[in-house]
């Protein structure tokens, strides 16, 4: 049966085929001359399942009760990890970290089921870049939770500046592949 080497290399050929080369605009602030959309992996029927068997087994060792992260890149990786780690028998809650917190109702920054009182969570997002929108969501759980925050993972880290952010946070940070994995040279324009 495929285990977790064979399910890294399926999704990173996946996620090989998903960069794009071209000027963009990171959600850092800074501009790249390639693209990796996360997307288009964790929202395909195959990549989610790849993902959250990925995600359940990387995390297994943390005892979390809850898995989220800043909406929209961390979504489908949070919701993945969620439903797979039911078949794990290690159940984790997703949770959704809004960019703004709501203007009406409860005005929260985070939706999903309650996050008990000092529970254990890991943070995802999809691709990072300075660690920004992870920080984000950092932030939002220290101020609306008292819940501890004992991993991120990240679909890909693009090797600037992520690692040391999460570091001076205290913050232990897996990424399950880094951009020197990919070979960015056999993207497509």
């Amino acid at each position: 049966m495929p285990g977790l080497n064979e399910w890294r290399a399926e999704l990173r050929e996946m996620l090989q085929k998903s960069i794009r080369i071209g000027e963009v605009k990171l959600a850092s602030g800074k501009t790249s001359n390639f693209y990796i959309d996360g997307k288009v992996t964790t929202l395909s029927a195959r990549g989610a399942w790849l993902v959250g068997r990925i995600v359940c087994e990387m995390t297994k060792e943390d005892r979390a009760g809850a898995i989220g992260g800043l909406t929209m890149g961390a979504d489908p990786i949070a919701c993945a990890a969620a439903v797979a780690s039911v078949d794990l028998g290690r159940p984790m809650a997703a949770f959704l970290v809004r960019k703004e917190p709501k203007d009406h109702g409860t005005s929260k920054w985070i939706e999903g089921p309650a996050l008990p009182a000092k529970g254990r969570v890991v943070v995802v997002d999809d691709v990072i870049t300075t660690g920004g929108s992870t920080l984000k969501a950092v932030k939002a759980l220290r101020e609306e939770t008292t819940c501890e925050i004992v991993r991120a993972i990240c679909l890909v880290d693009r090797e600037e500046g992520a690692a040391d952010a999460l570091a001076k946070e205290k913050i232990p940070f897996s990424p399950i592949f880094r951009r020197s994995d990919f070979d960015i040279s056999r993207s497509m324009p």
